[in-house]
């Protein structure tokens, strides 16, 4: 019942849902590059980017670990590279 103690609990919950919104849009458009990498999509690119700035993001925000997010990043990367070899 501690006035401090209450506000703590109010922002816990409000960073929570924050983090699980970060973490959700993560995998989203790490889904989302992948299948545009598996069609051979014109956008493969600009996602790509996109996602790679939306980990960095969450890394630098605590959200995910920054290992984490450079494997993310690496897993990604290698994919897309295998992915451009094998169309050229």
């Amino acid at each position: 019942n501690i006035k401090s103690v209450i506000k703590d609990v109010k922002k816990s919950r409000e960073r929570r849902l924050r983090n699980l919104d970060t973490r959700s849009k993560i995998k989203t458009f790490v889904k989302k590059t992948k299948a545009a990498m598996d069609e051979q999509s014109d956008q493969v690119t600009a996602l790509l980017s996109e996602t790679v700035s939306i980990v960095d993001k969450a890394a630098k925000r605590g959200i995910i670990h920054p290992n984490a997010a450079a494997r993310r990043k690496s897993r990604l990367m290698k994919r897309a590279n295998l992915k451009a070899a094998a169309s050229e």
